[in-house]
């Protein structure tokens, strides 16, 4: 499940490339890489909820929040929430 999760989030992500703006590649490039390894840790640790995916990625994203300014933080976690909205 968390693979599927996973694939379809990076698929929404890839289709984003046409038409976003710099902000939105780069929070596109940002997330692919929280949510990679967030999903990696998952089945590493033999977790198949997708629910628990998505506190992997939220924790991960606030854990690495000094990495960015407040308004990338702001447009990471905007399109976070857009994913996950999107892939239901």
């Amino acid at each position: 499940m968390i693979q599927q999760y996973e694939e379809k989030l990076s698929t929404l992500i890839d289709l984003m490339v046409e038409t976003a703006s710099d902000d939105e590649l780069f929070a596109g490039g940002y997330l692919r890489g929280h949510i990679s390894l967030s999903a990696a840790d998952c089945e590493l640790n033999g977790i198949t909820s997708i629910k628990a995916m998505k506190e992997a990625v939220d924790t991960s994203l606030t854990r690495a929040q000094s990495e960015l300014t407040p308004v990338d933080q702001l447009i990471v976690k905007t399109m976070w929430q857009q994913l996950q909205e999107s892939a239901v």
